[in-house]
């Protein structure tokens, strides 16, 4: 399966993007679909996470609120909504896939537990 991260770019902080992933060729499994991002010299952390077809959404703690993960299913696309953006937001963002565990929340926050990544697009806040 290979996923398709796109959205990212550069916005002052306040502002928003909306980050899509898709796949190709593919529809998305019934599991889970997970954001994480990178920032540069920083280990990859999660950021949420939807399951396809449930709905279910798991989000990290300190970004609840200001960021929003969404399905569209006509587009087989998984959306991040992201507001308020700070300057701790920049980093690379990824899409992931193919969670061999999501029943803990702490496989579900773990890049390990992903078998499927996008390739990532940048998002860069300034001042």
């Amino acid at each position: 399966v290979q996923l398709q991260a796109s959205g990212g770019g550069l916005m002052q902080a306040g502002g928003s993007l909306r980050l899509s992933c898709t796949t190709s060729g593919r529809t998305f499994s019934s599991g889970p679909v997970a954001w994480f991002r990178q920032a540069t010299g920083e280990e990859r952390e999660f950021v949420a996470c939807i399951g396809w077809r449930g709905g279910g959404t798991f989000y990290e703690d300190s970004l609840k609120g200001r960021f929003i993960i969404s399905t569209d299913h006509t587009r087989n696309t998984v959306y991040l909504q992201m507001n308020s953006l700070k300057l701790d937001d920049t980093a690379v963002y990824y899409c992931a896939a193919g969670a061999q565990n999501s029943e803990t929340w702490t496989s579900l926050r773990d890049s390990e537990n992903y078998a499927y990544w996008g390739q990532g697009t940048q998002v860069t806040v300034s001042s």
